[in-house]
């Protein structure tokens, strides 16, 4: 498995790279994101880790770039910056989860574990449906009733969990825990908020809903 890391701080990048070898784990670096782009255009890499501050260089633009020409490679962000709102930015922007430094490698190694489980299993099977709803796990797409809905990279990763449990009550930590990974901050309203984008795009234009609020427990994605 090969990863690019996408850092400017010298300690960061020794320490992350020296622990994802010492776990075979082939990695390249780039310490600006004109670098990383350019590596990411040339290599097919099983994961980018990317910093959200770069020099010269916006980590969240660059995320973006990236996932314009490869809507499939997982993409793990870092950044000092741990607010909602930067989560979201950066989520939006494509990246698949968000780790908030300083943190352990243990911590890091798990988010990248489950991104490779995540990215084997979507190879599993390609069209899941519900209803009137298909979602394509090959070209990250989602029809409903012949209707092409646009999603972000977030977006439809919580589309394909709800998909994949459809009937099943899921918790918020569920979502949490397999929707942004391992860890991930419990006081975070990313789950409320996302939950409402996607019921906006896949549920207010039309007659039958497919995602139901349990109260005092979660949600859960059915024909009611």
């Amino acid at each position: 498995m090969n990863i690019l890391v996408v850092e400017d701080e010298p300690n960061v990048v020794a320490f992350v790279k020296k622990g994802l070898q010492e776990q075979s784990y082939e990695v390249d670096v780039a310490y600006d994101g004109q670098t990383g782009l350019s590596l990411a255009r040339q290599k097919d890499y099983s994961l980018i880790i990317l910093d959200v501050i770069l020099p010269n260089s916006n980590g969240i633009q660059l995320c973006s770039d990236i996932r314009k020409q490869n809507a499939h490679v997982p993409i793990l962000m870092l950044t000092a910056l741990g607010t909602t709102d930067d989560v979201v930015k950066g989520l939006d922007a494509g990246a698949d989860d968000y780790l908030t430094k300083p943190f352990k490698f243990k911590e890091l190694l798990a988010r990248v574990r489950a991104l490779k489980r995540r990215k084997n299993l979507a190879r599993a099977s390609d069209i899941l449906t519900l209803a009137d709803l298909e979602v394509n796990l090959a070209t990250k797409s989602a029809v409903r009733s012949g209707k092409e809905i646009k999603l972000t990279a977030k977006e439809f990763l919580l589309l394909e969990y709800f998909i994949r449990n459809k009937g099943k009550v899921l918790s918020r930590l569920d979502l949490l825990e397999n929707v942004w990974g391992l860890n991930f901050d419990l006081s975070s309203s990313v789950v409320e908020v996302y939950v409402n984008y996607l019921r906006n795009k896949i549920d207010k234009s039309f007659e039958v809903k497919l995602i139901h609020t349990v109260p005092g427990t979660g949600y859960v994605f059915k024909v009611q």
